[in-house]
């Protein structure tokens, strides 16, 4: 069975950092592209960033230079530090696991299992 525990959301001023952690249970870390989506309020859900099986990153463009997406492969944790935050970074972040290798271009469509979420607040 696999789960996946976002931490570490919470409120920040604008131009701060943040560190997100996902534990994840019943995935192989080397088999699967791991990722990171957000959703802002009455927004789509978004793809932020991810690792694929192989650890290469991939970024969405408006987080790029900013975020850095990481993973513990003993401890089995996903991370996302988010570094210089803007006000349109405010949403629930959630972490996903893919059925497959890649990560692609990171459309939620492809990702079979999801977190609760964590909430991230940017104030200016």
């Amino acid at each position: 069975q696999i789960e996946l525990m976002e931490s570490g959301g919470g409120s920040v001023q604008a131009g701060g950092s943040l560190r997100l952690s996902c534990a994840v249970s019943g995935v192989t870390f080397n088999f699967h592209c791991m990722a990171w989506f957000r959703q802002a309020l009455g927004q789509d859900r978004e793809g932020v960033a991810g690792l694929d099986g192989g650890g290469t990153p991939t970024y969405a463009d408006s987080v790029k230079g900013r975020f850095v997406v990481s993973r513990d492969n003993a401890k089995k944790i996903l991370y996302l530090q988010m570094n210089t935050l803007k006000v349109d970074d405010t949403a629930v972040y959630y972490c996903a696991s893919s059925a497959g290798y890649n990560c692609g271009t990171l459309n939620g469509r492809y990702f079979k299992s999801w977190g609760q979420g964590t909430q991230v607040s940017v104030t200016s």
